[in-house]
Parts: C-alpha cells; sequence; structure tokens
C-alpha cells in the first residue's frame, strides 16, 4: 500500500495548477511567459494577484492532501505514521517539481512543500511563511522570500516546542535544500541584480 500511497500522492501533486489557470485565465502557457515556470510565482507575476494566489492555494492544498488523507493508505502496523507522512508528502513535491503532465518540467515546490508541512507541523511552517512573506513585502522578491522561508523552516522545527517526530527534522531539511536547489537560477539572478520583483497592482488586461 506504501507504493500505491506513494504514486497517487505523486500524481496528485503532478496537477499543473498553474498552467492550468493560464488556459483558463487568459488562454496562454504560462511556460511561453515571464520565468517559464509553472507555479505561483510566475502566475502572480504574468496573470496577476487572484490568480495566483489562487494556484498558491491550490499547490499547497496537493500537498496537504497527500499527507493528511494519502498516508492513510498505508497500515500503521506496516509502515510508521510518521514515514508514510514523509513519503508522501515528498512524492507530492516531486510530482509538482517535475509534473508527468509537462514532460517532467515543473515548478520550485515552495507552495506544495507549504501545504505538506501544514498537515506535518504547522506551527513551523505558519512562522515560517510568514517571515517570508514579510521579506517579499519588504524587497518585492518572491524567490528571496520562498528561500528564506525554507531555511528557517528546519530550525523552527527543532527549535518550537511542540513535539514531533524526528524524521520531521530530516525531511524538513531536505524539503530547503531541494528549494534551495530549484531557485539556484534565482540566486545568480540575484546576485547580478537582474531578478525581477514582484509588482503587487493588478495585471492589466
Amino acid at each position: 500500500m506504501l507504493f500505491l500511497a506513494i504514486i497517487l500522492s505523486y500524481l496528485l501533486g503532478s496537477i499543473p495548477t498553474s498552467y492550468i489557470m493560464g488556459r483558463l485565465w487568459k488562454g496562454i502557457d504560462l511556460r511561453e511567459h515571464g520565468s517559464g515556470n509553472v507555479g505561483a510565482a510566475n502566475t502572480f507575476r504574468v496573470l496577476g494577484p487572484i490568480p495566483g494566489i489562487i494556484v498558491f492555494l491550490g499547490d499547497a492544498l496537493k500537498g496537504w492532501v497527500a499527507v493528511y488523507f494519502i498516508s492513510l493508505l498505508v497500515p500503521g502496523e506496516t509502515f510508521t505514521s510518521a514515514w508514510a507522512k514523509i513519503f508522501c508528502g515528498m512524492a507530492a513535491i516531486c510530482g509538482h517539481n517535475w509534473t508527468i503532465f509537462l514532460k517532467f518540467k515543473g515548478g520550485r515546490g515552495v507552495a506544495t512543500s507549504i501545504g505538506v508541512f501544514f498537515a506535518l507541523a504547522w506551527q513551523a511552517i505558519g512562522i515560517s511563511l510568514l517571515l517570508g512573506v514579510a521579506v517579499i513585502a519588504l524587497t518585492r522578491y518572491i524567490s528571496l522570500g520562498s528561500m528564506v522561508g525554507a531555511i528557517a523552516l528546519p530550525f523552527l522545527v527543532v527549535l518550537l516546542p511542540f513535539e514531533r517526530p524526528l524524521p520531521y527534522l530530516w525531511f524538513a531539511l531536505l524539503a530547503a535544500l531541494l528549494v534551495i536547489i530549484k531557485h539556484i537560477p534565482n540566486i545568480k539572478r540575484l546576485i547580478k541584480g537582474k531578478e525581477n520583483r514582484i509588482s503587487f497592482r493588478r495585471k492589466r488586461e
């Protein structure tokens, strides 16, 4: 059942929310606009705040459902609950980042990771999200805010006074590392001063 749960989580994570939104909202392929990334940030940049928020919530929901529901397919006596949740969460993130529906080209996994950790450690991811949003509001760099939130997450999992399994820490470290790796092009642009800033104004038609 673990294998089935992982496959279902990957397929759920693979649903290209951003691509679908681009087609429905403006009839465009988001891979051909902005950064070419099919994630919430590029949706926000190309289509505006409302589609961006919808995509963000949809991508986060994929991760939350994978951990909170699909992991229940794995019997407790066969596999520990914590590890079943981690494998399902990781599968959903991988599905988003390398979706089978778009020739394995996906997003950067930030929103889906947030959904995953809301099911695992909502206190830690809640503070991490607030930190990320604060950085975005101050700098208007979505990439920078995403990375700051990702880096903070493992520390928050350890430091917050809430009991949770040790595997969650290792998973938080892995998820944060994956976010950083997926943002390497953004890091290069930030260093060169060429990273695009987000606009909070609604896109004109």
